[in-house]
């Protein structure tokens, strides 16, 4: 396919200034995509953009990553009705290597080039901005814009000039990178859609060019109808230390059926063939849950590497299929304590049981034992015992307790 043709098949259309998509079939293009440090790690929302710039980068289009220094200074107001709290100096620059961390992984294999806009904002003249860029953006310009709408309305928490101000950095930011880089385009979510026009706006007021956006659809749940990539514990994020490799991947197991296709275009690098076998396989037998299981799979491995992958798989396979507990390695076994009660050896099946509160009691503790709904290492037992080497309690269908 050709990247406009791929984009529309994977769903990555929203809207454009190009008049007709494929324009972005011909000659190589500069583009930019660009992430605030607001936080120390990217959602599986901003995967979903970066994803799409994949495809742009194996189109042969030529990929600046922003990481933004600047902007992070002052937060993406992004129609909260709140002002976003200010981070320090130092953890905006934790923030901004974090991301450029997740950059090199998720864009491993692919030609790119991180630019950071705090790099030419830090000696700009206030005054000289004004004159220069201030005079060109129209105060209505940047009054229409949604988030601003939202919190100058009757629910709205009222907005700083720091923040009104975002859109005109945004757009120097495009300014900058055309004029230094020769970026004629930038890529961004269906939430930035009107920041990224002031860029385009101003390349034309001042110089005369032609600049382009281009946005892709906010993911969301077909069943819910709620944006892709919230879950009860808040936001599924791609460092592991605020979203475990385990939760990560049952969290993409869980797909309902009515969305995983879409999201199997969306986040992953699978041929058309490939997506249309599996959507196939899902309807003639959805209890498989293969669509759900490639998902998984695939994103995890983009995400996490081929190693976390295997492990967390293999602590699913003995959590809720055949596999038994002396398959995994000791890196299983850590990961699996950090997701399940966790007791120490020397204790008794029903004290088990209690003390990791899969039992309100020691005769509640053992009825369950006696009603057959409690298994040790796969197999049901139906009397308590001591326990004195590692070992998995399974109580009903979802309640693990590991023993070690």
């Amino acid at each position: 396919m050709t990247l406009s043709e791929e984009l529309i098949w994977r769903g990555f259309v929203n809207q454009t200034t190009y008049s007709d998509l494929t324009a972005l079939d011909g000659e190589p293009i500069s583009f930019y995509w660009g992430v605030d440090p607001s936080a120390d790690s990217m959602t599986i929302g901003n995967l979903a953009a970066a994803m799409m710039v994949r495809h742009f980068i194996s189109h042969g289009h030529k990929a600046y990553l922003l990481v933004g220094g600047a902007t992070g200074m002052i937060g993406d107001p992004d129609g909260k009705k709140d002002e976003r709290h200010l981070l320090t100096l130092e953890d905006i620059d934790r923030n901004k290597k974090a991301i450029e961390t997740q950059y090199k992984r998720i864009f491993a294999d692919q030609a790119f080039t991180v630019v950071d806009n705090y790099d030419w904002f830090k000696d700009i003249n206030y005054l000289d901005f004004l004159r220069t860029i201030g005079k060109n953006v129209p105060l209505s310009q940047m009054l229409g814009r949604d988030f601003v709408q939202s919190r100058l309305g009757n629910e709205g928490s009222g907005i700083s000039y720091a923040e009104f101000s975002y859109s005109l950095i945004q757009g120097y930011d495009f300014l900058h990178l055309n004029r230094e880089l020769g970026v004629t385009l930038q890529v961004c979510g269906a939430d930035q859609w009107g920041n990224s026009l002031a860029g385009v706006d101003l390349i034309r007021r001042l110089d005369g060019q032609e600049a382009h956006v281009y946005s892709t659809p906010l993911i969301i749940n077909k069943t819910t109808g709620v944006k892709f990539g919230k879950s009860e514990g808040g936001a599924i994020w791609l460092d592991p230390a605020k979203t475990s490799v385990y939760s990560f991947y049952q969290f993409l197991l869980n797909v309902d059926d009515a969305t995983v296709i879409d999201l199997l275009k969306t986040y992953t690098l699978l041929s058309q063939a490939a997506i249309e076998q599996l959507a196939s396989h899902q309807q003639q037998n959805p209890s498989a849950r293969e669509a759900q299981k490639t998902l998984a799979h695939e994103v995890t491995l983009l995400v996490h590497g081929a190693e976390r992958t295997t492990s967390v798989e293999r602590v699913i396979d003995v959590l809720f299929g055949d596999a038994e507990l002396a398959t995994l390695q000791a890196d299983d076994i850590e990961l699996l304590a950090k997701e399940i009660p966790t007791i120490s050896l020397g204790r008794s099946l029903v004290s088990a049981l209690t003390e990791a509160g899969a039992a309100t009691s020691n005769g509640e503790g053992r009825r369950f034992i006696e009603a057959g709904a409690v298994s040790l290492n796969g197999k049901k037992v139906s009397e308590d015992q001591m326990i004195e080497s590692i070992a998995l309690i399974k109580k009903g269908k979802n309640t693990f307790i590991l023993v070690r």
